[in-house]
């Protein structure tokens, strides 16, 4: 989980550096990601799994990871990685609201209002209507994105095995976005080439190192680590563009991190019990 929680934003850290320092579009470069992805995911295809492609739920889940990854580079590419992940981490707060909805899931007093904690931490990074960037209004956006998929992925987590739905949602993406990016591929230059694959590379092994860690462990037992994301994103930032939180980004990167490892072991507490 330590190593995966690093690899995905070394992923995000090789898009930003593609977008804003070598100018390559952020649809390119979320796209190359499901490309290449999907070319490393190939070995997990089973008989099954263009049975899945069948299924119109599972191209709703792969538009939601699309427009997940698509607006997080858009943001990658004007704001710090850190600040970016921060807003970012709106998404499980959201996952938890669609989830006690739409699936209906058990709510706890303690644990929705960990949650609040939650949000409260992401607005003090966004800070909306004082120092808000369009930066971080594409990072917002990307977390509802990824709430949902996350929500979408418990729905239809018995549907299929892990490595043929992590297939399907790269490689519909891909096709999904494949007419609007074909003509956006940059000059391929050998630091071109270098960032495109670490940006895919990680990601993907991030994700994949992912199913390996849920296949070993509990859930409840990984979940705090999953915040471990936010401080790679924050060391990163500072050795690759020298970018530090202020004051009150590091105050709502506490609160997220905080609330977040409280509502992991609250909830392994309960399992326990039960």
């Amino acid at each position: 989980m330590f190593i995966a929680m690093s690899m995905i934003p070394a992923g995000d850290t090789a898009g930003k550096l593609l977008s804003s320092a070598h100018e390559a579009s952020p649809l390119y470069v979320a796209w190359s990601r499901f490309v290449i992805g999907s070319l490393i995911a190939l070995p997990l295809v089973r008989a099954g799994t263009l049975r899945l492609m069948r299924d119109w739920r599972i191209w709703l889940r792969a538009m939601l990871l699309t427009g997940g990854i698509t607006n997080i580079q858009f943001a990658l590419q004007t704001a710090p990685v850190a600040d970016v992940f921060a807003a970012f981490f709106v998404g499980p707060i959201f996952s938890y609201v669609l989830s006690v909805v739409l699936l209906k899931e058990r709510v706890t007093p303690l644990r929705s209002v960990l949650m609040a904690l939650g949000f409260l931490g992401v607005l003090l990074v966004v800070r909306p209507g004082f120092q808000a960037s369009s930066g971080l209004g594409f990072a917002l956006v990307a977390g509802l994105f990824y709430g949902a998929f996350l929500t979408a992925s418990r729905w239809l987590s018995a549907v299929g095995r892990p490595g043929s739905l992590l297939f399907t949602q790269l490689f519909l993406s891909a096709v999904l976005m494949t007419p609007f990016c074909i003509t956006l591929i940059p000059p391929l230059s050998g630091t071109m080439m270098t960032l495109t694959l670490a940006s895919a590379v990680f990601s993907m092994g991030g994700n994949f190192l992912l199913l390996f860690a849920y296949a070993r462990a509990d859930a409840t037992t990984l979940a705090p680590f999953v915040y471990f994301q936010l401080i790679s994103a924050v060391i990163l930032g500072w050795l690759v563009f020298h970018d530090l939180p202020d004051a009150v980004t590091i105050a709502g990167l506490f609160l997220i991190i905080g609330a977040g490892l409280a509502s992991a072991l609250l909830n392994r507490r309960s399992v326990k019990l039960t």
